[in-house]
């Protein structure tokens, strides 16, 4: 059989894509990042049907995006926290997403949520910096690079 190079694909994005997408998930894992952990809470703050946030939270728990907790020994309920896991890729998105909409929404006038950065105790305002130069990266002045070809070769 011929050597062939494998193409990039990014069915795992996308899968990712289509879930933090999907508006009650993007939603759920928002208000959970920003502290609202609880069910009912989470129901007030999104005006979401039980039944409905009881589906999501159950997907979001068994997709890894996060953990439960028990917060009463008398009753089944929960809390939620986003997971490492979804703490590295979904954090980053749920803070670029939200500042981006402060900026933009209304004339960019309204309240920004405050973030603080735990390492070293002080409030932040989080943004995307080269690796080389880290200087602030701006969408005019990022651009794809032709990927490396595969050499590795199949049999």
């Amino acid at each position: 059989m011929a050597d062939r190079t494998e193409h990039v694909t990014f069915q795992h994005g996308q899968a990712f894509l289509a879930t933090i997408s999907e508006r009650w998930n993007y939603q759920i894992l928002r208000e959970v990042f920003f502290g609202v952990r609880r069910f009912g809470e989470l129901k007030r703050a999104l005006g979401i049907s039980g039944n409905i946030l009881t589906s999501r939270l159950n997907d979001l728990t068994d997709l890894g995006l996060l953990s439960r907790r028990a917060y009463r020994s008398d009753k089944p309920w929960y809390e939620y926290e986003l997971t490492e896991a979804a703490r590295e890729l979904v954090v980053p998105a749920i803070v670029t997403i939200t500042r981006w909409a402060e900026s933009h929404a209304d004339g960019g006038d309204g309240p920004r949520r405050p973030l603080l950065h735990t390492a070293c105790g002080d409030e932040t305002d989080p943004y995307l910096a080269c690796s080389a130069c880290h200087q602030p990266i701006v969408a005019s002045a990022l651009m794809p690079l032709e990927a490396a070809e595969n050499t590795s070769s199949r049999d």
